[in-house]
């Protein structure tokens, strides 16, 4: 199987194209290859696929072999690569993914590739049942009956009680804003406590943020299905989001993440959340 190995700020996927090759068993290879010891070594697997309904389709797979629904940072990639390998001309492309259909805006470099791309990811879904949340479980730990979204709310968790705002960007994100510098966080204890709450019928994505100014914050995210990575595209949307919700800053932001640092803009006219960052192809290979 001939594979592309890409990143976006350090979030990185092995991406297949579907028209060249046959993927018998997405979701075991995903797997195998995401092994950073016995595969390739990524956050996941992302397939790129003819779509009758947009220009292409993302399926998307996280390292533990789980279907995923979206990713900033895959989706970015996958973008660089249909142009980059003359799978189209188009510098604006529609990607189908089961999130919906997103737009992605391609921004060349000076050698001709791709080096920057916007992402239209979308209005942010607020409503606690459609992230979604157990709202019997919200309402006996003290979500008014009147309440709907969930912001600065909280409620314990293990042996700790967290202050939470829960957003989805076609996934589901649970941002918290520690009093502590995220640098020193012991997430990967944290981080799986929370994903597996059964306040979160499918899991969910955690982001711990620290406000460094109105105009930026800083994250580190706990995934699930892949643990800490470097950078989350739709984590660092809904940090974004979070953000601007309990007034910590505006609706435009720059989220640095361990792997860098992206560009969020969540418009007050259209209430969609647009993303910008860079995509990188690191190399190709047969496995």
């Amino acid at each position: 199987m001939h594979f592309t190995k890409m990143q976006g700020l350090g979030n990185d996927y092995i991406y297949v194209d579907t028209s060249r090759e046959k993927v018998e068993d997405p979701s075991r290879l995903a797997a195998l290859i995401s092994d950073r010891h016995f595969g390739i070594g990524s956050d996941g697997l992302i397939l790129i696929n003819p779509s009758s309904k947009a220009d292409f389709e993302m399926e998307m797979y996280n390292a533990d072999g789980s279907r995923g629904k979206m990713c900033g940072n895959g989706i970015r990639c996958v973008g660089k690569y249909v142009y980059d390998h003359h799978l189209t001309d188009k510098t604006t492309l529609t990607i189908e993914t089961l999130s919906g259909i997103r737009t992605l805006k391609l921004y060349p470099g000076s050698d001709g590739r791709i080096d920057q791309v916007k992402v239209d990811m979308g209005e942010p879904v607020l409503k606690a049942a459609e992230i979604p949340m157990d709202l019997p479980m919200l309402r006996a730990a003290g979500l008014r009956h009147d309440e709907d979204t969930v912001v600065n709310f909280s409620f314990a968790c293990g042996k700790t009680d967290h202050a939470v705002t829960c957003v989805s960007m076609g996934n589901p994100h649970c941002v918290i804003f520690p009093g502590e510098d995220v640098a020193s966080l012991p997430i990967e204890k944290t981080g799986p406590v929370i994903e597996h709450s059964p306040l979160f019928p499918e899991g969910v994505n955690t982001e711990f943020v620290n406000v460094l100014a109105k105009d930026h914050i800083r994250m580190r995210v706990w995934e699930r299905g892949s643990g800490e990575t470097f950078a989350c595209g739709t984590g660092a949307c809904a940090a974004a989001v979070a953000s601007a919700l309990n007034g910590f800053t505006g609706r435009t932001v720059t989220v640095s993440l361990l792997g860098g640092d992206l560009h969020i803009d969540w418009q007050t006219d259209t209430g969609r959340v647009f993303m910008t960052g860079p995509a990188v192809e690191v190399y190709s290979g047969d496995i």
